[in-house]
């Protein structure tokens, strides 16, 4: 058994299988002979416990180890989708992060039962066995020495696990003496030296989870009204609301004065983010790397810094800070999130204040979206009506493609010089251990462009994916940004001074399995509720006033028994999706946009879209996390894990008990 594997088995007896009579056996370890054990096959196997150190509790990990059956992070996304009924893994690890309410790293860290500096560790708990099967009973003795206090001593029945705390910084010298059959006595020893990395994620909401919550928003099944731009009574239309909210449900203009009160009322029913200024998930993929790099690297801790923001571009959230994007359902609510780049230095200096030896081993980015404001380019393709789209025009909240263009020409290229130079005295002047992820072409399923329609996006009445827009936006993406990005980051485009040492680690791998998994893609294994509730057509909601009031939906199901994490076909949220999941208020738009109520045509738009639409879900990002992965791995210098047994393993059993057949 693999120490990976062991903590699948974390409660029982810790062995390794390494001899021909214990595969025989049928499990159940044989008593030393001239056939088992020798001296010379002893061993001391370690590995780091809860290795991934934003987890609080040592289970929430092991569930994420459990989960990895070497089919990548994506066959452990389904597996754990599956388990939780598609209602989502994080909504029960999301109250046990090394983070505070509103979001913020803590200076230190309770973490199992020990209080932990999270930058900067003075020490690591590690587990230890003897990997070799010994006789029922044997006992043996443990001796950990690191250079500084006096030499630790355990005494334990060789066929269990020691965990022990070690020094972070020096080898600790461990050694244990086995008594053998013959009376006689075998000591072996090892140096135990845990590797501990930082690694900072940094960008937009790609990078941050946008789209995903890790506690989705619960879902009233009767219906809330909201207005339509420029109209009457006759312009209401209703959507499921949130579950629990006390206000009003109707579009009664006379209440506009308790707005106040629903809107406090309706924010303590916010979906959960572990950063909610942010919209930062533990669905996000470069969570999801860094948690993939600690369950297969088993003497690595790695101390993950997030630091990605939603919304971020290298001007407005990487130099200069930016808008809060959502207030969480409970304590303080910060209006803005400071610059990138300077909680990065913050952190640094932290965490050298008790380590001077302290720095940053990787980062994992992607941006450049925001900074050709990629979000008007969807909003120019899926906002149909001509009130909204006027009004949204002079909101800001719409492009062209021609104007898009013009930003990446003269922008981008300036933009992301100025993001090498700040990163490269940060990475001891190398940014190859930066590991670029980059975008995936969104509008694209089964290797064509996703056609047009309200299918997906007629939780708006004003939403019509334009079919030629779509068209054109989707090749804009191929031939134009993503090159670009490529060029920057790899220092193609002849603009870095210094190519060898400027050349960041470029990831596109997962772009040609996000070729068959488009917002617009479907499947026979889609749920239930999406295949009969969200119409291909755009037919998903009742039209009529009175029977949506009571219930907006047009299928048989409820609006609670949406699964936002279900596995399905797409990989990218549509607006349905999004208003089913977060139902987003849009506290940090500009002030000429915000709401003046909660049935304000505004809110009603920016519900659809502001929280994630187009955005990869959660399997999206798994795939994501799976092409980041081997390039984070090479640029850290780590080998590649062996390979793992994908089927379920049969349970130990006791020294000396029978095996069944």
């Amino acid at each position: 058994m693999r120490p990976r594997l062991r903590d699948l088995f974390a409660s029982l007896l810790w062995l390794v299988l390494i001899s021909p009579a214990f595969a025989q056996s049928g499990g159940t370890p044989a008593a030393p002979n001239a056939g088992t054990a020798s001296a010379a096959s002893f061993r001391i196997e370690w590995e780091v416990k809860n290795r991934f150190r934003l987890f609080r509790n040592e289970a929430d990990f092991l569930r994420h180890v459990s989960s990895m059956r070497g089919d990548g992070v994506l066959g452990a996304e389904r597996r754990l989708a599956r388990a939780t009924d598609g209602r989502g893994w994080a909504r029960d690890m999301v109250e046990n992060l090394c983070i505070d309410y509103s979001g913020r790293l803590p200076e230190t860290c309770q973490r199992d039962g020990e209080r932990e500096n999270f930058l900067s560790p003075s020490d690591h708990r590690i587990g230890l066995a003897v990997a070799v099967p010994v006789a029922p009973g044997m006992a043996c003795a443990w001796s950990f020495s690191d250079g500084e206090g006096p030499v630790r001593e355990i005494t334990a029945p060789c066929a269990e696990e020691v965990r022990v705390r070690v020094r972070y910084g020096a080898p600790t010298r461990v050694g244990v003496d086995i008594g053998l059959p013959d009376g006689t006595a075998q000591r072996i020893t090892t140096d135990v030296a845990v590797r501990d990395l930082l690694i900072a994620g940094l960008g937009d909401s790609i990078a941050a989870g946008e789209g995903n919550p890790d506690k989705p928003v619960a879902l009233d099944d009767g219906g809330f009204c909201f207005r339509r731009f420029l109209g009457g009574a006759t312009s209401e239309y209703f959507r499921p609301g949130r579950a629990g909210f006390r206000g009003s449900k109707a579009c009664d203009a006379g209440l506009a004065s308790s707005f106040g009160n629903s809107a406090q009322d309706w924010a303590k029913l916010n979906a959960r983010w572990w950063n909610a200024a942010c919209h930062r998930s533990l669905y996000g993929y470069q969570l999801r790397t860094a948690l993939a790099l600690a369950v297969e690297q088993t003497q690595t801790a790695v101390t993950f810094l997030p630091i990605a923001c939603s919304s971020a571009s290298i001007e407005t959230g990487f130099f200069d800070s930016q808008r809060a994007r959502e207030c969480p359902p409970t304590g303080s609510c910060p209006s803005t999130s400071p610059p990138q780049i300077v909680q990065l230095r913050q952190a640094l200096a932290n965490a050298q204040r008790t380590n001077a030896q302290r720095g940053l081993d990787a980062i994992l980015l992607t941006v450049g979206a925001n900074d050709i404001w990629f979000s008007g380019i969807v909003g120019d393709v899926i906002v149909e009506s001509a009130t909204e789209r006027l009004l949204f025009e002079k909101g800001g909240l719409l492009i062209s493609l021609a104007d898009a263009q013009q930003m990446l020409d003269r922008n981008l290229p300036p933009n992301f010089a100025k993001l090498r130079a700040a990163l490269k005295p940060l990475m001891g002047g190398n940014l190859g251990r930066v590991v670029f992820t980059t975008y995936a072409n969104p509008a694209e399923a089964g290797g064509a462009t996703c056609p047009g329609g309200r299918g997906g996006f007629d939780v708006h009445p004003a939403f019509n994916v334009d079919a030629v827009r779509v068209r054109q936006a989707s090749e804009f993406v191929n031939r134009k940004f993503l090159p670009k990005l490529r060029a920057l980051a790899t220092c193609e485009d002849g603009k870095c001074k210094d190519t060898v040492n400027e050349r960041m680690t470029f990831v596109d791998s997962h772009q040609e399995a996000f070729a068959n998994h488009g917002f617009c893609a479907r499947g026979e294994d889609d749920p239930p509720f999406d295949r009969e509730c969200f119409s291909e057509k755009g037919e998903s909601f009742e039209s009529n006033p009175a029977d949506a009031a009571i219930d907006p939906m047009r299928c048989n199901f409820r609006a609670r028994d949406f699964r936002p994490y279900a596995p399905r076909a797409r990989w990218i949220r549509t607006a349905n999706d999004v208003y089913f999941t977060a139902m987003t208020f849009p506290e940090g738009i500009s002030s000429v946009l915000q709401p003046s109520d909660l049935h304000d045509a505004t809110w009603g738009a920016t519900s659809a879209v502001y929280g994630g639409a187009i955005h990869p879900t959660a399997e999206g990002h798994a795939a994501m996390a799976d092409a980041a992965l081997p390039a984070l791995r090479a640029a850290l210098d780590l080998p590649a894990p062996p390979s793992v047994r994908a089927e379920p393993l049969p349970p130990l059993q006791a020294p000396g008990a029978q095996t069944t057949q």
